[in-house]
């Protein structure tokens, strides 16, 4: 059937419902897309398209179908079945397989179901709605497998005159031309400064054609993804107009690292892993780093005299406190933070991780800040549990615990929820979970990975305490390459271990003045080049990079000629070593650019901004000459 429109066949046979009719809201109010539903006088399911089988659950009640068009199907056989734990059902193709039409997916007994006081009416639901109108439903109110059920449109060819009017269409085109066509691509999303591309085949990637592109600012490989720079405020765009006008599939960041992840190895997907629970929780930690820096102004002496502000001034003491407050609360209860997050890439619920972080944080429970100090006057409370003794401590702060706490339960709960029947889930399946992991917790997992914490504290600590200088050019020359691979991820839980464990952090300010040496690379490129594409593309990747987004300088300008990424290395190395040797800490986590100086502790901002003129000046000066030899390079 041409002209974007497919027919759809019935993979059952039995009387025909409308969706309004199913028991169950899910489906009555189709929360997951339009559809039909069938209440079967077999037990055969067979397929009702051509194409590919994309999700078989464990139980075998529901099946999920892709046609090759693009048409993405769930059959769910029956309400509630998934309590029978696949009793009663066999599947003859498994994930992944090629299907053609009317070919026998699954097969099911009916008086086993019913006997069990389920409900048969199978809801046959289009997921992907949104991009498939549903028209032309049968009128017959029975009906037999391999028939007509309903007509699905392509909602991009109901209305030709978009065409012209979505923006940026021409030049999503050209990008998905030059990393190979549509066919090279498995699956693509966005984040805020790139498209991500889980691809078949990297070698078919124009990178020259692609760079060409005056939408581009550079292209890279990482973590398994093939990644285009587009910039903040523009890739949405661009993505939605590679969805609506090529015919990719729109995938989630999640459907996306999958695919891409099935290439990489043990410690590529280790980091992977910390940078799907930590990257969506920066924003916080972010903002609680220039609250607190806001904070550290009013409340600290030194920066506008020899005494503070809310002392200079003490209408302002209520109001620092209240910013403090603010500020404080993010890191206060970071493990509730983490266990949202860890538990929904763990693929458990993630109400029961903020459950779980709280639980952590409980103030019944001894400060972990306090831990020190009542370990040497004797006074750590404990639990007897049947002789054996608990210490009654928190976690404030601490990141090892919530992460291997979270990845337990959501094990436990999902372990659960496959086994307990779903009308009395809600009673059992939480209750259980959280208990055992409490128990677990409390008794091993959090004792031990304190410990660890503790070690891998005091081991960075006793390293740049004893190597300062080593330690600081090393790691300032390593950051800017890490941003490449991805693991510079890892080192915001480090950031964070440091900052619960001392109260501070050494690691972060290299950060911040590896992302300003980048940026000063960028300018200077900005003033040596003639070309006007290049002079507006530095220019604008350098401001984002001294505002902590170092992607369009590093990969759009810096790497595509060398030598301002290595110009940048040499800045961020010196003052690496400098800002280590004079111990520039820094309170939290903040804007890692030029505003990071509000993260830094008051008394050491006068080092920290010698360190901001060394990768200022030393970056620039050696990109610029050296550009101004290589002057043809850059026309």
């Amino acid at each position: 059937m041409g002209n974007g429109k497919q027919a759809i066949y019935a993979p059952l046979s039995g009387k025909v419902i409308s969706l309004e009719k199913v028991a169950d809201p899910t489906f009555s109010q189709k929360m997951m897309g339009e559809g039909l539903a069938i209440e079967p006088s077999a037990g055969k399911v067979v397929a009702p398209f051509s194409g590919k089988v994309v999700q078989l659950f464990p139980t075998k009640h529901a099946i999920g179908l892709e046609s090759d068009t693009g048409i993405e199907l769930l059959i769910h056989i029956g309400l509630e079945t998934v309590s029978l734990d696949g009793e009663g059902f066999d599947a003859f193709v498994k994930q992944g397989d090629r299907i053609q039409k009317g070919e026998t997916l699954l097969i099911f007994d009916m008086d086993l179901i019913k006997k069990k006081g389920l409900n048969l009416v199978t809801p046959i639901i289009i997921t992907n709605s949104a991009e498939w109108s549903l028209s032309n439903p049968t009128k017959n109110t029975s009906i037999q497998a391999g028939d007509e059920l309903f007509t699905l449109t392509h909602q991009i060819q109901q209305n030709k005159q978009a065409e012209s009017t979505t923006p940026f269409t021409e030049e999503a085109k050209d990008i998905v031309k030059a990393i190979g066509g549509v066919d090279n691509i498995q699956a693509a999303t966005h984040c805020v400064t790139r498209l991500r591309f889980a691809l078949k085949d990297e070698n078919k990637v124009d990178t020259q054609a692609l760079e060409d592109l005056d939408m581009v600012k550079g292209s890279f490989t990482a973590n398994g993804q093939f990644q285009v720079v587009i910039g903040q405020g523009t890739v949405d765009k661009v993505y939605q107009a590679m969805v609506e006008k090529t015919g990719i599939r729109e995938a989630s960041k999640e459907e996306v690292k999958a695919a891409s992840g099935q290439n990489q190895n043990a410690l590529q997907r280790g980091i992977k892993v910390l940078a799907d629970i930590f990257i969506p929780i920066l924003p916080a930690i972010v903002t609680a780093g220039l609250l607190m820096g806001i904070n550290n102004i009013l409340a600290n002496p030194g920066i506008f005299g020899s005494q503070a502000v809310i002392e200079m001034y003490p209408q302002w003491a209520d109001i620092a406190d209240m910013i403090n407050i603010i500020a404080n609360t993010a890191l206060t209860f970071l493990p509730a933070l983490i266990g949202w997050s860890a538990m929904k890439r763990f693929g458990g619920s993630e109400l029961l991780g903020v459950v779980l972080g709280l639980i952590l944080v409980h103030p019944a429970l001894l400060n972990a800040w306090e831990y020190g100090a009542a370990l040497k006057e004797g006074t750590v409370p404990t639990w007897k549990l049947f002789g054996l003794e608990v210490n009654k401590i928190g976690y404030q702060g601490q990141v090892l615990p919530v992460l291997f706490a979270s990845w337990v339960l959501a094990k436990i709960e999902l372990f659960l929820r496959k086994r307990i029947w779903d009308s009395i889930q809600l009673l059992v399946v939480a209750p259980v979970a959280l208990l055992v992991t409490g128990f677990l917790t409390f008794i091993i997992i959090g004792p031990i990975t304190f410990t660890i914490g503790n070690w891998i504290t005091d081991g960075l600590v006793a390293l740049f305490d004893q190597y300062a200088v080593i330690g600081g050019f090393v790691y300032g020359a390593l950051y800017a390459p890490m941003v490449i691979t991805g693991m510079h991820h890892t080192f915001l839980a480090v950031d964070l271990q440091l900052i619960g464990s001392t109260g501070s952090t050494f690691l972060w300010p290299i950060l911040a003045l590896s992302n300003i040496a980048q940026g000063a690379a960028a300018f200077a490129l900005m003033f040596a080049a003639k070309d006007e594409k290049l002079k507006g593309l530095s220019g604008t990747s350098g401001v984002s990079a001294w505002l902590g987004i170092t992607e369009p300088a590093m990969f759009g300008v810096n790497l595509r000629f060398k030598y301002p990424f290595i110009a940048a290395i040499i800045g961020s190395s010196i003052a690496g070593a400098f800002i280590t040797m004079q111990k520039v800490l820094a309170s939290t986590v903040g804007v890692g650019g030029v505003p990071g100086i509000f993260a830094i502790i008051p008394g050491n901002w006068t080092p920290f901004f010698i360190g901001m003129a060394i990768v200022i000046v030393v970056p620039f000066t050696i990109t610029y000459a050296i550009a101004l030899r290589k002057r043809k390079s850059l026309e």
